[in-house]
């Protein structure tokens, strides 16, 4: 087998474990044993499938299209961003300074101009995948930058933003299963339909579940003045009473 090929299997063995870790942490009691384990697993083997993306979205960049290319290393970008956040912000649930910090800062910033660069992508080709996809960048990146300017407006920052983080990831997660798994398992289904709802049906879900999931989650937060809030919190390199 070539090279090629072998990543090619091996991405899609990643794709599904990934596929079966989201879930079970998604549908185990939040904090429990269960629910760390797969999101452990699954952040591991998210990992695990970014790296071999790369080559491959390199491939699609140099002998496909250099539009859709570039797409698949935005998503990249997007899905690391994501990855990232739901994985520091439980470990820094304490120190708010420690999470938003510069690497939070610069992240925020690449999401932007990755976004508008996708955006002008999608209006240059009208694509409404690409026009769609951009605002995950740019809202995105948005929303990080104020969060680091203003802190925290409750105790369940963490909460909302590994939340959202993990949505995010499941996007990709789900993308990914449309638009590779499901033709695989299911070739009658392939076609332009299952591509436009292999694309935009997971952002769509994943809007809806962020709206739930705040609601049930989030209801008894309470808002506080941001300076209060990030005041309740270690400074940055304050880490004596995280854990």
């Amino acid at each position: 087998m070539s090279a090629h090929t072998i990543t090619v299997l091996m991405h899609s063995s990643l794709g599904a474990a990934a596929l079966a870790s989201f879930w079970v942490a998604a549908l185990a009691k939040k904090g429990s044993a269960a629910h760390k384990l797969a999101g452990k697993i699954y952040v591991l083997v998210m990992v695990g499938l970014l790296l071999p993306a790369i080559p491959l979205s390199a491939r699609a960049y140099l002998h496909y299209s250099e539009s859709f290319g570039a797409f698949l290393f935005y998503l990249l970008l997007i899905t690391g961003t994501a990855l990232w956040q739901g994985w520091t912000a439980t470990r820094n649930k304490r120190d708010f300074a420690r999470y938003a910090d510069r690497r939070f800062r610069l992240l925020a910033w690449a999401n932007i101009a990755a976004g508008l660069a996708v955006l002008g992508l999608g209006l240059a080709l009208m694509s409404p995948i690409f026009i769609g996809f951009s605002m995950v960048g740019v809202m995105g990146g948005r929303g990080m930058l104020r969060l680091a300017k203003t802190g925290p407006s409750h105790p369940r920052w963490w909460m909302e933003q590994h939340l959202g983080a993990m949505l995010g990831c499941g996007v990709a997660t789900h993308i990914a299963f449309l638009q590779i798994g499901l033709p695989r398992l299911l070739p009658s289904l392939a076609g332009p339909v299952l591509q436009n709802v292999a694309w935009l049906g997971p952002l769509v879900v994943a809007g809806l579940a962020r709206v739930w999931l705040g609601r049930k989650y989030l209801r008894t937060a309470g808002a506080a003045p941001p300076a209060r809030a990030a005041a309740a919190y270690p400074a940055q390199g304050d880490t004596s009473s995280a854990g």
